[in-house]
């Protein structure tokens, strides 16, 4: 299936996969990519080492276009918009922050620079940049969200910019796919589905609370802080809420959550750890390869778009 987002990054199908923390890595990354979507690093906190070293592994497991997700609140985020530029990577994600200061190095080293955005606003601003496309992400998404559903951001984005959109927040299977093409999008960015594929290294314990998750299972934690993240519901999160209520300071919450990604995906804690996790994960039903999941939404899409 052919967009204008397939062409500008040489891939085969409209699917990105999100950068996720912990859980977006090499193994993950060159799946999605040889199953013929983007796959992405998630560089996160990660020193920049970590990520030459996984870039390189990326490499030894695919040909095709992959991605790096570059978290500007990361202290090390200077080092590592470098380190993409030195490894020759064909594609950036950002979240956290406002990449403008590192866009044009990325451009003038042949970088495909995608923004993640939760307005039109911000989208704009990324478009005067010099940004290729933009991630519109809806807040049904996992982890870290704005104020805007999916449904409500991804056309008024649309229309906002002239470059290409991206969709994300909600969407796992066919029907959320022709959707966001319905309201202007040129492909799709999915988390919570990859969290579950066969190739990624999140610990069972983690897939399975997302594959027996229901529609009203998540929750979200952090918006005193003004940092809101979506989460599925255990002790921590309800923990995390009860602190809210009272009035915990900034770095009291901080402390309950230090870690706590690592101990959901690498532990497979599924009470005192962060279990990052979008909406739609009461869609989420099994564990499947990243191929499976990407033919299976493509077949589909086409079929519902009507495309021969």
């Amino acid at each position: 299936m052919k967009t204008k987002i397939t062409e500008l990054l040489g891939i085969e199908h409209p699917i990105i996969q999100g950068g996720m923390a912990w859980i977006a890595e090499y193994h993950l990354a060159a799946a999605v990519s040889n199953a013929g979507g983007l796959g992405i690093i998630g560089a996160a906190s990660a020193p920049p080492q970590a990520v030459r070293e996984q870039i390189r592994e990326v490499r030894k497991r695919t040909d095709r276009p992959f991605g790096v997700n570059v978290m500007l609140m990361n202290p090390n985020a200077q080092q590592v918009a470098q380190v993409v530029i030195e490894e020759g990577v064909p594609a950036v994600t950002t979240g956290a922050g406002n990449p403008a200061k590192f866009i044009p190095m990325w451009k003038q080293a042949g970088i495909r620079v995608i923004p993640v955005v939760a307005s039109a606003a911000m989208a704009k601003m990324m478009e005067r940049a010099g940004a290729d496309a933009v991630v519109a992400e809806g807040m049904e998404a996992g982890g870290h969200i704005g104020e805007l559903t999916t449904m409500a951001l991804v056309p008024q984005v649309a229309d906002a910019v002239d470059i290409p959109v991206i969709a994300a927040g909600g969407i796992a299977d066919a029907r959320g796919f022709a959707a966001a093409f319905m309201l202007g999008a040129q492909a799709v960015q999915m988390g919570t589905r990859f969290v579950t594929a066969a190739e990624s290294i999140a610990h069972a314990n983690y897939k399975e609370r997302i594959v027996k998750a229901k529609d009203i299972d998540s929750e979200v934690t952090g918006r005193s802080t003004g940092h809101p993240i979506r989460v599925l519901r255990n002790q921590m999160s309800r923990d995390y809420l009860k602190m809210e209520r009272a009035g915990a300071s900034f770095e009291e919450l901080e402390m309950l959550t230090l870690g706590s990604l690592r101990k959901a995906v690498m532990d497979g804690d599924v009470k005192g750890g962060s279990l990052m996790a979008g909406q739609i994960a009461g869609l989420v039903r099994q564990e499947n390869t990243c191929q499976e999941i990407i033919d299976e939404i493509i077949g589909q899409a086409e079929k519902l778009l009507k495309i021969e």
